[in-house]
């Protein structure tokens, strides 16, 4: 016995050494890694209120919408980690002295139930986790309706079964999964199994009878009675072992992790807690609505003097370098969950961009080009291959210098360097794929702000390589030139106008500025110029008249917010529109803004503070709701051409990016004989139209069309008129209703009757609707 407690006990001294000196250089290397990052000085402040954020966040796990089972499992197996701690602790004492326990809370009952609760909760949460996994795996290929151009590979690089692309652990290293799962599993057996030996060994002795006992061991007395029978130094040995195995298996995780510094799926669990406590949006909203400022040194870049940045200067991010530290944070916190991509638009519909993949290559790329680190064994993350592989190994004794670590032609590290971030590591198109919609963010259960990253390096490729979709130029001369992407002249933002039986007023002819009128009206250039829009533009101001509120609109002074601008990385063209609105709405002294665009709402309340416009800004769904509980509009009229069925689709950057959900429905509600039916995708998890992000402007080559999807999800709730509230998703939908074959004209064969065309309106549209008197008949 005494020779079997000496060797496990210098086992477990040599193993926890090597352990925490390897985990020791993990630490490091993740921390010289995210150094390298530009700075983030906005993401250290409101300490109280960030910490306050982290314990609320991590404890009440608020971000597993919609995933009970998974919210729960994970939350028993977080908590019983730091809790389960003090048994590792404790068997260092049990390989020298088996009936050892740690002073003064060894033997007190609450820990013991504790430890007990927690230990078969984690177990029956890993479990489930695994289960999950295994339901979810790519391998079942269940579920998918892949366009046929999209390409299935396996991180291998292997075809994929069919559907594989649905899973969202598709492109995950599932094999340091299966480590970290069978770690866990491993380590609470051995602790279950420790109990019930002491339970065991307690009994045998008359000096510690009392202690077993179901008030010492209430979950885990009926299993130590199995061992009732073994001999004192039996069970003595036994638990000697056990507990070096728990010691070994342990430090084993250690040394695997700490080798990996860019194994997210592990070291999340502490990544996680920097990441939500650094987070964007100190009160605990996602990072969405206002993209931040570019940057350039860690400073905002003012455009005005943009001539003054030094020649070196950077704008976007065209290197790893440029990202912030808080953006290398993000990519090493990944925990390759795919909640991200499982919600992506693009990637449902068959095209290159998935979030989880772009933030693992990013992830790889910042450890694969770090001179203190040397490339790993270990299969690469992502499918496209393109990335290095996640196995990147701590050197000891290496320098900061760019030298460090270099062996000449196959050094990885000089392979890594000559990478271009946007091609090698990062897919052109997938870059340009994305419509900002924010389901990934909004998704993200540890606060990754991929949109954020995506438009910097979108920034990136026009400011400084002038590299964008073919599209996207002529949208940009359009803005210069005539400051809207139609490209028509100001002197049509009126025309929605004509034939209206009232007057619309304009600020600076006919009321002298905004402060003798209750709203200003934000047209937009959608509503302005594009003949569904202006549909929508028309009925809100009718509406407004017949509610007796005053508004006027700029007419001819207004110019587009610059938000396709903004979100195609066009921040020197956002900058000079913008500014130029806040000039007149500043010299009109507007105060509250009524607009129909999603758009125009985010970018005009949420991101012209940045260049000093601050005012109130509401949306016309949420006005026009205010009137109706107000009773200063009364929906009265029942629809009488059998478009009684209404759906309603989320705009991503009225719903996600702003939190408006409640207002369109309530409208809604409130039309008599109207049945508002839910898509299956709503609210946060609503499917994008595919219109933002300056989509609207570009083609979809690869895939089916993200309104087209989307449209089909309508269509199929049986609903004849798809309501929303922003031009761009009316634009997008009415397109994709079209090439669902159900648009004006079409008529639908649904159990052998023939149903109308499905039809695409604005909220505003059908509230009009109802407010206006039906129209008379002929008795006879």
């Amino acid at each position: 016995m005494q020779a079997l407690q000496i060797v496990s006990f210098v086992l477990a001294v040599l193993a926890t050494v090597v352990g925490v000196t390897v985990l020791t250089l993990g630490v490091r290397a993740i921390v010289r890694t995210v150094g390298r990052g530009a700075p983030a000085p906005d993401r250290t402040g409101d300490r109280a209120a960030r910490t306050w954020l982290v314990v609320r966040l991590l404890l009440g796990h608020g971000r597993f919408q919609h995933r009970p089972v998974v919210k729960v499992a994970h939350w028993v197996v977080m908590v019983s980690f730091p809790i389960l701690f003090l048994t590792l602790l404790a068997g260092y004492g049990q390989i020298l002295d088996p009936t050892f326990a740690l002073p003064f809370i060894g033997h007190l009952p609450p820990v013991e139930w504790l430890t007990e609760a927690f230990a078969w909760a984690g177990l029956l949460g890993i479990v489930a986790l695994v289960v999950v996994r295994q339901r979810a795996h790519p391998r079942r290929g269940e579920g998918a309706a892949e366009a046929p151009s999209a390409v299935q590979t396996t991180p291998a690089g292997r075809m994929g079964p069919p559907g594989a692309r649905a899973s969202r652990f598709f492109g995950s290293n599932m094999g340091q999964a299966y480590f970290v799962e069978l770690i866990i599993a491993a380590v609470i057996v051995a602790v279950l199994v420790l109990r019930g030996l002491e339970y065991a060994l307690a009994a045998q002795s008359p000096a510690t009878q009392d202690l077993a006992s179901l008030w010492h061991f209430p979950l885990t007395a009926w299993f130590g009675q199995w061992f009732a029978g073994a001999s004192a130094a039996t069970l003595e040995a036994a638990i000697v072992v056990v507990a070096l195995v728990k010691i070994l298996t342990s430090m084993t995780w250690m040394v695997v992790v700490g080798s990996r510094p860019a194994m997210g799926v592990s070291w999340h669990r502490f990544l996680a807690v920097v990441n939500v406590w650094a987070r964007r949006e100190v009160d605990g909203a996602p990072a969405l609505g206002p993209l931040p400022p570019v940057r350039s040194g860690g400073k905002d870049v003012d455009f005005e003097a943009i001539d003054d940045l030094p020649d070196d200067a950077s704008l976007g991010a065209g290197r790893i370098e440029d990202f912030t530290w808080k953006g290398l944070l993000d990519f090493s916190t990944c925990t390759e969950c795919g909640r991200c991509q499982e919600q992506c638009p693009a990637w449902n519909t068959g095209k290159p961009l998935s979030p989880k993949l772009m933030m693992l290559a990013l992830r790889d790329h910042a450890y694969g080009t770090s001179p203190y680190l040397r490339a790993g064994a270990n299969a690469p993350t992502a499918p496209t291959g393109a990335t290095t592989s996640t196995g990147h190994l701590p050197l000891p004794g290496s320098g900061g210098d760019a030298g460090a670590g270099a062996g000449g032609q196959g050094d990885p590290h000089a392979q890594m360097d000559v990478l271009s971030l946007i091609g090698d590591v990062v897919d052109p198109q997938a870059l340009w794929d994305c419509t900002t919609c924010g389901a990934c963010v909004q998704q993200c259960p540890v606060d990754i702000e991929h949109v954020d990253h995506i438009v910097d390096m979108r920034r990136n490729q026009v400011l400084m390589e002038s590299a964008f979709p073919d599209e996207l130029g002529p949208m940009f001369t359009k803005l210069e030139r005539q400051s809207n992407p139609w490209g028509l002249p100001a002197r049509a933002r009126l025309d929605w106008a004509k034939g209206l039986p009232f007057d619309v007023p304009v600020v600076g002819a006919d009321v002298e500025d905004a402060t003798e009128v209750d709203y200003l009206f934000w047209v937009g250039c959608a509503g302005a110029y594009e003949d569904r829009a202006k549909k929508t533009t028309r009925a809100v101001a009718e509406l407004l008249h017949t509610a007796g509120v005053r508004f006027a609109v700029l007419g001819d002074g207004e110019s587009c917010t610059g938000d396709p601008a903004r979100r195609a990385g066009n921040e020197f063209l956002f900058q000079m529109l913008a500014q130029a609105n806040v000039e007149v709405l500043n010299e009109v002294k507007a105060q509250r803004i009524v607009v129909t665009c999603a758009h125009c709402f985010n970018t005009i309340s949420r991101e012209y503070p940045q260049v000093g416009g601050r005012y109130e800004v509401v949306h016309h769904t949420e006005l026009l709701d205010r009137l109706v509980g107000e009773g200063r509009l009364t929906p009265t009229t029942r629809p009488t051409d059998g478009t009684s069925d209404v759906t309603y689709h989320d705009p991503c950057y009225l719903g996600r990016h702003n939190q408006v959900y409640t207002p369109p429905r309530e409208l809604i509600g409130a039309l008599p004989g109207v049945q508002l039916t839910e898509m299956p995708r709503t609210k946060e998890r609503a499917f994008c139209c595919g219109g933002g992000g300056a989509r609207v402007w570009m083609e979809e080559t690869t895939g089916t069309r993200i309104s087209t999807d989307r449209a089909a999800e309508a269509i199929g709730t049986g609903a004849s008129r798809i309501a929303t509230g922003c031009p761009f998703c009316t634009i997008m939908l009415t397109d994709g209703v079209a090439a669902n074959g159900a648009g004006p004209g079409t008529g639908q064969d649904d159990g052998g009757s023939t149903r109308g065309p499905v039809e695409v309106v604005d909220v505003a549209q059908l509230l009009l609707e109802s407010v206006r008197p039906a129209p008379e008949t002929d008795p006879e």
